[in-house]
């Protein structure tokens, strides 16, 4: 079942990847890092097959936000990229997806691995109090660091940069909250940047644990949890470092220390940093 939203704003981020804000369905909840599925309204007798999106807001917002990359002949991005405020687009009613809190086991860091779109659920969890947990609201803590690591082939692509470095710590309520404790790593493959490599190299190399100050050169089954979201092959490298690292994969009815989104990429895959 699909509910008719209209579109709040668009914004293209290169010729290839642009996100947009559509308003709330009345009673529409979900969990920060889930996903949903998206098409548009049938258009001269033709309606496109229905795509599975991350959701990029958190929770509590009063928008859904989305991010997309122009599929090469893809039937639904071919049109949706064309989408202007004012336009509708349809909103699946039943929210899913493993990347969630509660298919991990509770730890102090919380490793957040995409590549390119793959970032999408990380926007949504990076922003959410549950993932660092409040005091003042009695939300209990969950982790002391959030580090969301993000793989591009070119530097155009870190979507939402300038958000994760310095808007983000500005806002309102949440600022305070992710001050010293949201950590951001970008990474590209392509071209001269700050810092250059695939995310499964600079793991593998303990380059990635070098930078981010950490005593250490792989992941700790005691203290570290890890998310994954990107193409396929990225994901089952990223799987097979985990458990390389005595990590355990989880899902939301039998919690682990990483977890991995399959029905995602099986949906919409997301492009991979090589």
């Amino acid at each position: 079942m699909f509910t008719s939203q209209e579109v709040l704003g668009v914004r293209h981020w290169t010729p290839d990847l642009f996100s947009f804000a559509l308003t709330r369905p009345a009673g529409f909840k979900f969990q920060s890092g889930q996903f949903v599925m998206l098409n548009l309204p049938e258009r001269d007798g033709h309606q496109p097959k229905p795509r599975a999106y991350s959701i990029t807001s958190p929770d509590y917002a009063e928008e859904l936000e989305f991010l997309s990359i122009v599929a090469p002949d893809g039937q639904l991005t071919t049109h949706l990229q064309h989408i202007q405020p004012g336009d509708h687009v349809l909103v699946g009613s039943k929210p899913t997806g493993s990347l969630v809190h509660s298919a991990l086991t509770p730890g102090r860091n919380l490793f957040l691995f995409g590549t390119g779109t793959g970032i999408a659920p990380w926007l949504s969890i990076a922003r959410d109090i549950h993932t660092y947990g409040d005091e003042d609201l009695g939300i209990e803590r969950k982790f002391d660091h959030v580090y969301l690591c993000h793989g591009v082939r070119h530097a155009c692509e870190l979507v939402y940069r300038d958000y994760l470095e310095r808007d983000i710590f500005a806002e309102e309520g949440l600022g305070p909250l992710v001050q010293g404790r949201l950590h951001y790593y970008p990474s590209v493959t392509r071209e001269a940047f700050v810092r250059n490599g695939r995310l499964t190299d600079l793991i593998t190399s303990g380059q990635l644990f070098r930078d981010l100050g950490l005593d250490r050169t792989q992941f700790d089954p005691e203290s570290d949890r890890v998310m994954i979201c990107g193409s396929v092959p990225v994901n089952h490298a990223m799987k097979d470092i985990c458990v390389a690292h005595g990590l355990r994969e989880g899902a939301t009815h039998r919690p682990g220390t990483f977890v991995v989104e399959r029905a995602f990429v099986d949906h919409s895959p997301a492009p991979a940093a090589n």
